[in-house]
């Protein structure tokens, strides 16, 4: 759908109207990122100029407050930001919202990976506030995680930490990376052990990740709007993937980049470029929204 086109909000037809939008949300890995995981200095400098004006970027990615930081940082984005899909809203180190999933339903996990024969890994909160990931051995997909996000496991038995965790409140979320042909029996195997207890949702090709129950990038979004008491109508979410579906549903606009899934794009409100031709950034400078942030640049306007 091209973004001048009008745009189906319900049964009521509507324009977009880059004058109304106070903040942008922004999906990391396959919408703001280019394909070798890095950030152009061109969409650096189209986000940066909507900050400049008062708008607020507001990053909602499914990475962990440590690799999404020198994202956060060459924008130059501040106040809280959604990680881990939406299982944490942090501003800097301080979080400001958690929900985390019941370690029982995480030991599962680790008794199905050992069963099938695959990769597992989780985030457990640690003793100074951050997180840790942990998992039971060194693997190409232990190796393919580490070169996208930086980070890399702690090699330990995962039965053994689970058994001891009296210390943890719960995981901030487990991770199956496999090929996608054995997501449908993950998620029927956990989903019939667990039903409504968890959430899974798939945030790229070989990830699965499962979640506390109501997590979602959406719900993330929806707690940093309430901090800054933003309608979600004056907000654009841009998203690739099936884990970006509930932060389009949290927003008044959505746009997926033309490498996003076909079920992705056919929900979201328009395609755009995509994040191999810097699409978010070409969509900020697109005559449509030449009014981005202009709500806040008059004399006396409301900021947030």
């Amino acid at each position: 759908m091209n973004i001048h086109d009008s745009i189906a909000s319900g049964s009521t037809a509507r324009r977009f109207n880059a004058a109304c939008v106070q903040a942008l949300a922004l999906d990391l890995d396959g919408t703001l990122l280019r394909p070798d995981n890095t950030l152009s200095s061109r969409t650096i400098a189209a986000v940066q100029r909507f900050l400049s004006k008062g708008g607020r970027a507001i990053i909602c990615t499914g990475r962990s407050i440590e690799a999404a930081e020198p994202y956060r940082a060459a924008l130059g984005a501040q106040g809280p930001m959604v990680y881990f899909n939406g299982a944490q809203v942090a501003e800097g180190e301080t979080i400001r919202y958690a929900a985390l999933l019941d370690l029982e339903i995480a030991a599962y996990c680790v008794g199905l990976s050992r069963r099938l024969g695959l990769y597992y890994q989780m985030y457990l909160p640690s003793a100074d506030g951050k997180s840790v990931l942990l998992a039971e051995r060194r693997s190409a997909e232990a190796e393919q995680y580490q070169r996208h996000t930086g980070i890399a496991p702690v090699i330990q038995d995962l039965e053994e930490v689970l058994g001891g965790a009296a210390g943890f409140a719960g995981c901030i979320k487990g991770m199956f990376i496999c090929g996608p042909d054995r997501h449908e029996l993950i998620r029927k195997e956990v989903s019939a052990r667990f039903g409504g207890r968890m959430s899974m949702v798939r945030s790229s090709p070989t990830f699965l990740e499962i979640l506390c129950a109501g997590v979602s990038k959406g719900r993330g979004l929806q707690e940093v709007l309430n901090h800054y008491r933003i309608d979600r109508s004056q907000v654009m979410a841009f998203g690739d993937e099936e884990n970006d579906l509930s932060l389009f549903a949290a927003a008044g606009f959505s746009a997926a980049p033309a490498n996003a899934k076909a079920a992705v794009q056919a929900a979201a409100d328009m395609v755009i470029g995509s994040n191999a031709e810097d699409g978010v950034a070409g969509f900020l400078e697109s005559p449509a929204c030449a009014a981005l942030g202009g709500f806040f640049t008059g004399a006396g306007a409301p900021r947030l």
